[in-house]
């Protein structure tokens, strides 16, 4: 039909070109090594991107080879998100807390090309270098000490380019980027990003509910660059033209709080485990940090208990929840509230906001339970199935017979959620870390989040073990406050006011810390493999 619309295909270079033309005077601020801190400029960071293209193509990269990156939350890995696909290369993120052996194997899986890796990073690399098989590696100075030699200079890199750069040719579905499954079942698996479900994903992103950053913003992805491209929010950061604040290696409490206050962070984000220890520093002196007002704090990787959302309210921070993973890149829903929500009382709002929320646009969501698909109704529970425009249709180079697509082309998460009749998606548990206790099922996630809210409990995971009547109990590994003091029956009593009977543990392990995973989740294959099982009274 005569009259339609232009045909521009959606590539990341028009992303970039709009961060040079409408916002150039927008700072890009990163904390390094040595705590001192990076400033520049999106006008600078456009500049360096673009060398980085230039150089990579003249290091002789051809379209669609991969690169790899080693890498803290920084400018220079910022640059590498837009650098590398704008050369027609693919940015494969490696996720730097994953043992040595994963790495390598990810690498050669990826047929890794060239690797950018942080000066800080090289004991890391030297672990699994002589197993990967890049063909060049460039080290980022962060330090400002001189490279070693068998290593590529990343500024030499830059300053190779004669300015003279002109995009490639690329196709709105080529290849834009790669990351890799955390591996906690099986080998990690590499899902694939276009320019297209990259774009789309920038908008979903930026939307007032999504996670809604405006050029008004700072932002700060505590969620590391390597998990899941930090969420996707440098790119969309520099879509709208965001103020962003990198947090380089020191994630602890006080170096967040520390930039929050001094950069004036409007909106943050990151896994449960990073804002409970950044709560209990507030809770232990709220008049130390001036935070913004109304600061935006988006999480994501595991549920927030609902008590940890009210806590942080009292300081006049906003939690928002989110959902996703690898495979949906990764936002999947988002909990913001309706309009009818704001008419109920407190109590039916902070219900909703513990709820994972609702489907992004485009973002397509169903549950099938034992009998096919389950009512939205807030009771049912089923498989969580997703499928859209930036979900992943399948693993890169899978093996054989590996799939969790359905043949109607819905991805299967193995999260068991419930749906309400508002759209709210809540997830229950994983399907492998439910218990099955005397035939009847008991979720981990809802335990947990429960123990949470005691007032002695930092952490808390639950895991089933082994039982010679019920087949599988319940077990809570618990790591108190400093300080607090709590015991089994403390506990059993605390959960026996919130959940029937059979729901609440006998059997309780208080550690000083819960292991966590790569992205800072509960590692509960771990757990299973420190108690295999419990001596039963």
């Amino acid at each position: 039909m005569r009259g339609m619309m232009m045909n521009s295909p959606l590539t990341l270079p028009v992303i970039l070109e709009r961060a040079r033309q409408i916002y150039p005077k927008t700072e890009v601020v990163s904390r390094m090594p040595d705590k001192s801190l990076h400033r520049y400029t999106y006008a600078d960071f456009y500049k360096r991107a673009r060398q980085l293209a230039e150089g990579l193509q003249k290091a002789g990269l051809r379209k669609g080879e991969r690169v790899a990156t080693l890498m803290w939350n920084h400018y220079a890995h910022l640059e590498a998100y837009f650098g590398i696909p704008c050369s027609g290369g693919v940015l494969h993120t490696l996720n730097l807390r994953l043992h040595p052996d994963d790495l390598a194997f990810i690498a050669n899986h990826a047929g890794d090309r060239f690797l950018v890796v942080d000066d800080v990073l090289l004991p890391l690399l030297d672990k699994f270098q002589a197993r990967a098989k890049f063909e060049k590696i460039f080290v980022v100075p962060l330090t400002g000490k001189p490279v070693p030699a068998g290593y590529e200079n990343y500024e030499a890199l830059l300053s190779s380019a004669t300015g003279a750069f002109e995009y490639p040719q690329l196709d709105e579905s080529d290849a834009l980027g790669m990351c890799y499954t955390s591996g906690t079942t099986g080998k990690p698996k590499g899902v694939v990003y276009s320019h297209r479900s990259t774009v789309l994903h920038c908008f979903a992103v930026a939307l007032a509910d999504g996670v809604g950053m405006t050029c008004r913003d700072a932002v700060l992805p505590v969620v590391p660059q390597f998990h899941a491209n930090a969420w996707g929010i440098p790119f969309a950061c520099v879509m709208v033209g965001s103020k962003q604040v990198f947090p380089g290696p020191h994630l602890d409490p006080e170096s967040c709080l520390d930039l929050f206050e001094r950069e004036k962070v409007t909106v943050a984000a990151g896994v449960p485990t990073v804002w409970g220890g950044i709560l209990a520093m507030l809770d232990s002196a709220p008049e130390r940090w001036k935070l913004q007002r109304g600061m935006r704090m988006v999480i994501g990787g595991s549920a927030a208990p609902e008590s940890m959302i009210r806590a942080f309210d009292k300081h006049g921070l906003h939690i928002y929840h989110a959902w996703g993973m690898t495979e949906t890149s990764p936002l999947g829903t988002m909990a913001v509230l309706k309009g009818s929500h704001l008419e109920a009382g407190a109590d039916a709002q902070y219900a909703a906001r513990a709820k994972q929320g609702m489907p992004s646009p485009f973002v397509e969501i169903r549950a099938i339970g034992d009998a096919g698909e389950i009512p939205w109704d807030g009771a049912a529970v089923g498989e969580l199935q997703v499928r859209g425009p930036w979900i992943a249709a399948g693993y890169y180079n899978p093996e054989e017979g590996e799939s969790k697509w359905t043949t109607d082309g819905w991805f299967r998460t193995g999260d068991v959620v419930s749906i309400d009749a508002d759209g709210y998606m809540k997830i229950t548990d994983r399907t492998k870390d439910l218990i099955k206790s005397g035939g009847e099922w008991i979720s981990s996630v809802d335990l947990e989040n429960a123990l949470a809210s005691h007032p002695a409990v930092r952490e808390a995971a639950v895991i089933a073990v082994p039982h010679p009547k019920w087949a599988e109990r319940p077990l809570a590994v618990v790591a108190l406050k400093p300080g607090a003091t709590a015991t089994a029956a403390d506990l059993s009593a605390f959960l026996a006011a919130k959940f029937a009977k059979f729901w609440v543990p006998e059997a309780y392990a208080f550690v000083e810390a819960v292991p966590k995973t790569s992205v800072g989740k509960y590692n509960k294959m771990a757990l299973r493999e420190q108690y295999p099982s419990w001596k039963w009274e």
